[in-house]
């Protein structure tokens, strides 16, 4: 049974898959409420479980969870579906162009190293304090590395098969849409739930100056009282939709890609 569940990239019988990811949780859970309730820390370091359940249940009452989560939400999506009707192209262009890798990726690959958070101050210049602002910082953090998964997906299209598309006649354009682009859409699909990952990340950074509503504005609010309770519930619910995100994209992936099994494990 062991040499079964620790086989080399093979997959496990699914009641052992929940049941190692569920013991996993609660071996955190447990280590948390025995720190916290054995006054093993202080409160104002690591709450207990019980003091998070009652800011949740706060939040709730008086609607700031909500109104919190609906504005982090809505800046999280648009900013995220920005870079990725920019990153979409441009990948596809240089995975299959040289003129076109060469044209972006050295300015990508400059910009990419440069920290989203130092951006804060220009983009405020730039665009003010809104929401905007709060896109481009997004849009920073995400386009950049979205933009090379897509290239490094659309490069992974065997060149046989784009060679045997040729003799039964396609146009070099055929091939890019109707062979190229539907052999990577998987892999692509893959890029684009892990960059809305990336995004989530970002979503701090982004609220960090001149945000009035946020999952990131409320958790910077908590810190400068030192409410370490809603700080946990901020992270606790960003993860939560991090999450539900993620195993979204997972469910549309499956169903429109059966065939393809597995992918990248980020």
């Amino acid at each position: 049974m062991l040499d079964q569940l620790l086989a080399l990239r093979e997959d496990i019988p699914r009641r052992y898959y929940i049941t190692t990811s569920t013991v996993g949780l609660l071996v955190l859970f447990v280590g948390w409420c025995i720190i916290t309730y054995g006054g093993l820390v202080s409160p104002i370091f690591l709450p207990t479980p019980t003091a998070i359940v009652e800011a949740a249940v706060k939040a709730i009452q008086d609607g700031s969870l909500w109104a919190d989560t609906k504005a982090s939400v809505y800046r999280i999506m648009v900013g995220w579906l920005i870079s990725t009707l920019f990153a979409l192209p441009i990948g596809l262009l240089m995975g299959n162009f040289k003129f076109f890798e060469a044209l972006f990726e050295p300015p990508i690959d400059f910009i990419r190293y440069m920290p989203a958070v130092a951006f804060v101050p220009l983009s405020i210049l730039w665009t003010g304090v809104g929401d905007t602002q709060k896109f481009v910082i997004l849009f920073i953090g995400t386009f950049f590395q979205e933009v090379l998964m897509v290239a490094d997906n659309v490069k992974h299209v065997p060149k046989e098969i784009i060679n045997v598309s040729y003799t039964f006649g396609l146009s070099k354009w055929e091939v890019l849409t109707q062979v190229i682009l539907p052999y990577a859409m998987p892999g692509i699909m893959d890029t684009l739930r892990i960059t809305l990952g990336w995004a989530w990340t970002y979503l701090v950074v982004a609220e960090l100056v001149a945000a009035k509503v946020g999952l990131g504005y409320s958790i910077m609010r908590a810190q400068r009282y030192l409410q370490t309770d809603k700080i946990i519930l901020g992270i606790l619910v960003i993860g939560i939709l991090g999450l539900i995100t993620d195993y979204s994209f997972k469910f549309a992936s499956s169903v429109l890609f059966p065939w393809a099994k597995g992918g990248r494990s980020t």
